[in-house]
């Protein structure tokens, strides 16, 4: 039987699809469980909030299983990788993988801890729907530099959705490619952005129609969100409660208005 390939989509589709990814948010208000490292978590509760998602973020080994069980979409964050956490993304992976929950490993700081590389390599080989990373966390994972193409074959080799973040954000399913322009340069300064990010992404993976355009979309809108605030900002204090109120009164017309996606 032969493989069915995934019918490709076009630049502007993609900015329909981002541009309608809050809207999907609020109306659908995904439970999304966030295992994420204690910097992450306030910021990442605010960013689930303001787009119209429900976090939780217990690291409980009593509650965990019941959180991921009536969780629409799981966030696997090494960030703080403690024996509680550790524990909590066991039992997380497991339940999501019964229940079929999608999850995103977000593999922090594998580039410094080669216990934490080997944990990210096991967590791979168990399927998440997406994995999004920086550029040094995909050297170290997929043993090159990265770059679009290297991102397309990691995808392919992993069979999950990679999402590199960076100066240009680079998103393939293995087969597709885009590349995101949006951002500024505070989204670096501000500690856990990127774990925010990902978090948005996994909360797009329960609304989207498709995986890959459901990460694209995601990191689109967080890009945007970037922006705008960035332009009301005076600092990376002030842009990391604005980017919240970005993200909050953000609209399908300023996403479509402002969104910058190419092909690979």
């Amino acid at each position: 039987m032969a493989v069915q390939q995934p019918d490709p989509v076009s630049p502007d589709a993609l900015v329909d699809v981002a541009a309608q990814l809050l809207q999907r948010l609020r109306t659908r208000a995904p439970k999304v469980h966030c295992i994420t490292n204690t910097v992450a978590q306030p910021i990442t509760a605010n960013v689930m909030l303001a787009a119209g998602a429900i976090p939780s973020l217990t690291t409980s080994e009593a509650e965990i299983g019941a959180f991921v069980r009536s969780a629409d979409a799981v966030l696997v964050n090494l960030g703080t990788l403690d024996p509680e956490r550790h524990k909590a993304i066991e039992i997380a992976v497991r339940h999501a993988a019964k229940t079929k929950v999608p999850w995103l490993l977000d593999p922090v700081f594998v580039d410094r801890s080669e216990l934490r590389l080997d944990y990210a390599r096991e967590l791979l080989a168990r399927k998440p729907a997406a994995v999004r990373l920086n550029g040094a966390e995909f050297r170290a994972l997929s043993g090159g530099p990265p770059s679009p193409q290297a991102v397309k074959l990691f995808a392919g080799t992993c069979g999950t959705i990679v999402a590199l973040t960076g100066q240009v954000d680079v998103v393939s399913d293995g087969e597709r490619v885009a590349t995101i322009r949006n951002g500024d340069p505070l989204m670096g300064k501000v500690t856990a952005m990127g774990c925010a990010g990902s978090a948005l992404a996994t909360a797009a993976l329960v609304v989207g129609d498709d995986p890959f355009t459901a990460v694209v979309a995601a990191l689109v809108v967080f890009g945007v969100a970037g922006e705008r605030a960035a332009s009301v900002s005076n600092g990376p204090g002030t842009f990391a409660f604005s980017i919240i109120d970005a993200i909050y009164a953000m609209t399908a017309d300023d996403i479509a208005a402002r969104a910058r996606v190419a092909d690979g």
